[in-house]
């Protein structure tokens, strides 16, 4: 188990059961570095989660104890899904949560990619 700056790595964490082939997934990309595919409750025609193949919980985890080819990977990744769907043109969205308040789910880093329709704000204002 992988020790994190933010604790012990969960390898019974949804996303670690996908890598390993326990859950299947409707994979759309998948390199040394990342895999990719659609989200089972999707928020957008477009809704798809990219995550990295090692036990990394969050960005600051991933930035600080990565190596510099699986960042890079990782990275390119989430472009060349961006890509493969076509999503440049009008454009998408890229979320990651990290921790409870941001209301990460799944404490495995993993971005979701949005396209397919105008996406609104990216945060609900609140009322003034």
């Amino acid at each position: 188990m992988a020790v994190t700056a933010t604790g012990a790595y969960d390898e019974g964490n949804i996303f670690a059961r996908i890598l390993r082939g326990e859950i299947p997934s409707n994979r759309i990309y998948e390199d040394q570095w990342a895999v990719a595919f659609h989200d089972i409750n999707p928020q957008a025609p477009v809704h798809v989660l990219v995550i990295p193949r090692g036990p990394w919980r969050s960005w600051a985890d991933f930035s600080a104890s990565g190596s510099d080819a699986e960042i890079a990977g990782f990275v390119r990744a989430v472009g060349t899904v961006a890509r493969l769907l076509d999503l440049q043109e009008p454009g998408y969205r890229l979320l990651a949560n990290a921790g409870l308040d941001a209301h990460q789910e799944v404490p495995h880093l993993h971005v979701h990619l949005f396209g397919g329709q105008p996406l609104g704000p990216m945060l609900a204002r609140p009322p003034q």
